[in-house]
């Protein structure tokens, strides 16, 4: 098994329009949420979300590119062009044959689905554009990518709800470690703050509606949550094997080691019973790495301030670490950018890994009243130092997926 190196990080997140604008943001302990602006949400229960504002379209694209691409087009186009730069990799010198491309949506083309359907109502077929169902279907993403960077190897989505960006990068670490690539763009993209996206999740009764306090409306394991609160954005990595990267002296951020996946098989919402699915995929993750629970430091948790999720992820984390989980510090990063559902796991993949690269853990907002069902270290509030060596970043979705990744800090 070869060792796969994390090189690159690109983010788009309702911090900030890149990877260190959205890390300064985090430490610093802001929150990205607030009214929505994309459109008039006056007559929605909830009138919050995680809005990528920094992100202009314009900057990073023609006039001729934005009329052919929706917005979790643009938003994963945007992070991968970063997540190379940061890497300063070269498809062409690792051969192009040899880099993959593994970027996913939960729901893809949203927007485009939305227009589309009007324009078929109120106009008819014939004034369907051509480009319907390329702006629209989840495996554009990593194709256009792979058009832009001539990256020809393996070119794959997942499409598992909020669990998407972690099973891209679990996949693609897979291909990465066991040979049949040497590097791979991996990631999530995700654009849903629209009226359909919105109403639909809040008649579900997932949304928050302290609509009058944005910034405090997403609260991961605090006793007052209410429900999530919908984000958008995007979150790519490039991995490497570790040799390649070592050699052309890379920036490493962290080693990844691990990947694990399971299913709830239980309900199409919520997840099994005292977090047994969750709890799975933690211990096949730890094996697929080859750590004890006591190796633990870290827990990028997925944390959606929703009851039911937060409780049964801290139940979750207990039955993995035993005795261990009171001396393990978990923290959230949605109480700060909301949920962005399947660019969430790639989001927090570029977190997890700064936090270890740094030795600083990013906190969870809005700590005020304890959850006797919410017993572990939360990070409250402020950002804390740490020399954490081995993190979790869990990601759980509809459906009962899980899918959970194992980093390691990177020694010289």
């Amino acid at each position: 098994m070869r060792r796969v190196a994390v090189t690159g990080l690109g983010v788009v997140s309702p911090l900030g329009p890149d990877a260190e604008t959205t890390w300064e943001g985090l430490i610093a302990g802001r929150s990205g949420i607030g009214p929505i602006s994309h459109f008039d949400a006056s007559d929605q229960t909830s009138r919050i979300a995680g809005e990528a504002r920094g992100f202009v379209p314009g900057d990073w694209f023609d006039d001729r590119t934005l009329r052919r691409t929706d917005r979790f087009l643009q938003l994963a186009l945007a992070a991968a062009r970063m997540a190379l730069a940061d890497a300063r990799l070269s498809v062409e010198e690792t051969g192009p044959e040899r880099v993959g491309v593994y970027v996913g949506s939960g729901i893809g083309g949203l927007q485009t689905l939305c227009d589309a359907a009007g324009t078929l109502e109120h106009a008819g077929p014939r004034r369907i554009s051509p480009f319907t169902i390329p702006r629209l279907i989840v495996n554009m993403a990593p194709g256009m990518i792979a058009i832009e960077t001539g990256a020809r190897g393996a070119n794959f989505s997942a499409v598992s709800a909020c669990a998407t960006g972690n099973h891209c990068i679990g996949e693609a670490f897979r291909a990465v470690r066991g040979g049949h690539l040497d590097a791979c763009i991996a990631g999530g993209s995700e654009a849903p703050i629209l009226p359909l996206g919105v109403a639909s999740f809040a008649r579900m009764r997932a949304l928050s509606t302290r609509n009058d306090d944005p910034a405090g409306a997403s609260r991961p394991f605090d006793a007052a949550r209410d429900g999530f609160v919908m984000g958008e954005g995007a979150g790519i990595v490039v991995l490497e094997e570790l040799g390649a990267a070592r050699a052309r002296g890379a920036r490493i951020y962290a080693e990844l080691i691990g990947y694990g996946l399971t299913c709830d098989a239980h309900h199409i919402t919520q997840p099994a019973p005292g977090g047994e699915g969750a709890a799975r995929c933690m211990e096949e993750t730890l094996r697929d790495a080859g750590l004890a629970p006591a190796e633990v430091d870290y827990v990028n948790a997925h944390g959606t301030s929703t009851p039911t999720n937060d409780a049964a992820e801290t139940r979750a984390l207990h039955r993995v670490l035993g005795d261990h989980a009171g001396r393990v510090a978990v923290s959230s990063t949605k109480s700060a950018t909301g949920h962005l559902l399947g660019a969430a796991g790639g989001l927090e993949a570029v977190v997890t890994s700064l936090a270890l690269h740094h030795g600083i853990l990013p906190p969870t907002l809005n700590q005020e009243q304890r959850d006797p069902d919410c017993d572990l270290d939360y990070v409250p509030n402020r950002a804390r130092e740490a020399a954490a060596r081995v993190a979790l970043s869990n990601a759980f979705g509809f459906g009962g997926t899980n899918a959970c990744l194992a980093f390691r800090a990177m020694e010289e």
